[in-house]
């Protein structure tokens, strides 16, 4: 049995529009049309935020707890 390496499609699709309208009319009925534009601005903010910590090239350095184990301002002697 050989196996077919020539296949050039993906191996999951992006959904074309008959797939989107079902998905978009249960997320209208679960929702309602008062919720989707905060809904909308959330996932966009949201978004945007995680692609300013993918491009921030300077990481936070690790925050210690005061009175945590092995932190400078230990108050057990």
């Amino acid at each position: 049995m050989q196996i077919d390496d020539t296949r050039t499609e993906p191996l999951l699709a992006i959904p074309g529009i008959a797939e989107l309208w079902p998905i978009l009319a249960v997320v209208f009925l679960l929702f309602g049309a008062r919720k989707l534009p905060e809904l909308a601005r959330a996932m966009g903010s949201s978004v945007t935020q995680f692609k300013k910590g993918l491009d921030s090239k300077e990481e936070e350095p690790a925050k210690q707890v005061e009175g945590a184990p092995g932190s400078d301002g230990d108050t057990k002697s």
